[in-house]
């Protein structure tokens, strides 16, 4: 017998030798949630382990990220008031941009500050844009904002902006606005290939979310393989620097489609369902809790993502170098 695939996993020194896909702390960013009027961290039920920071806890977590090397961390602001029109998120005292700034003068250049560009944890009704008189989320209105939304996060400090909203033509409204502002070294992360997804429910906790209906008239359908792609490229093209597929492990064939299509990085974003399936599996002594972390991150960088998003990012990092 010629061929035997096993001597090259006959030992650990040997595998490690000739594994093809690796986990580094630079690949991984940590979403956050920084909640206005705490002052003390308050836990997410559906998410074990993950909190809504207060400002200073937050300070805290963003100088730990440098410390471990991480990519960077993607902040999401949790107001006490929201209306209609989300105008929180233009307010440069608004809570995600204060903690845009609050992260930046904690970490400088150190650490990328990425921050989420959508309505819908400002809005009362909880949807990602502003309503038409019909109540349906009026697409042109919304990018419009998103564009100013943009301005003011860059103003605030961020290295990196990301919209998730799903609006046609978000990228170029967003791009030509940072640019005329001249902020033109802000990246723009396009949530490229976002899902309609059951996989989102903790977030919702997270957020404090008043999401009335679905969002399924804007984000995509989940049985749509071909149009992840015709999203994707239409970003690119209006100037999209990174795109992005959410959610991950059940879309790892939209993110080997997406990776194979362009020459820009792609991300990933392992989810809040994802994490919290794993936590509730493993608090039942069901699964081995770090390996499944480690193989669920490892089938999201082998199916093409260079860069993913997980709320395990600050544990995985503290794992990797202890090894």
């Amino acid at each position: 017998m010629i061929e035997r695939p096993r001597r090259l996993r006959s030992t650990a020194a040997v595998r490690r030798l000739v594994r093809e896909t690796h986990l580094v702390p630079s690949q991984l960013v940590l979403p956050m949630f920084v909640a206005e009027g705490i002052t003390e961290p308050r836990p997410i039920a559906s998410m074990p382990g993950v909190v809504q920071h207060s400002r200073e806890s937050a300070r805290k977590a963003y100088a730990e990220a440098v410390e471990l090397g991480l990519g960077g961390v993607m902040l999401f602001g949790v107001p006490e008031h929201k209306d209609a029109q989300g105008s929180g998120a233009l307010d440069p005292e608004g809570i995600l941009n204060v903690a845009i700034a609050d992260a930046r003068a904690e970490v400088g250049d150190d650490l990328l500050v990425m921050s989420d560009l959508c309505l819908d944890e400002f809005t009362d009704h909880g949807h990602c844009g502003v309503l038409d008189a019909h109540g349906r989320v009026d697409n042109d209105a919304t990018v419009e904002i998103y564009g100013r939304m943009g301005v003011a996060q860059a103003q605030a400090g961020a290295h990196v902006v990301a919209p998730s909203g799903m609006m046609d033509g978000q990228i170029d409204v967003i791009r030509r606005d940072l640019d005329v502002a001249g902020h033109e070294d802000v990246v723009v992360l396009a949530y490229a290939a976002k899902y309609a997804s059951a996989f989102y429910g903790p977030f919702r906790e997270a957020v404090d979310s008043s999401l009335q209906g679905d969002r399924r008239t804007y984000q995509q359908d989940p049985g749509n393989r071909r149009e992840s792609l015709r999203e994707t490229l239409l970003d690119v093209e209006q100037g999209a620097d990174i795109v992005m597929v959410k959610p991950a492990m059940s879309y790892l064939d939209i993110l080997a489609d997406v990776r194979a299509a362009v020459d820009v990085p792609v991300a990933a974003y392992q989810v809040s369902g994802e994490y919290a399936m794993v936590e509730a599996a493993a608090a039942q002594g069901w699964i081995d809790r770090d390996r499944a972390i480690d193989e669920s991150l490892l089938s999201i960088r082998r199916a093409g993502a260079d860069i993913v998003l997980t709320y395990w990012a600050a544990e995985v990092a503290r794992r990797l170098r202890s090894r």
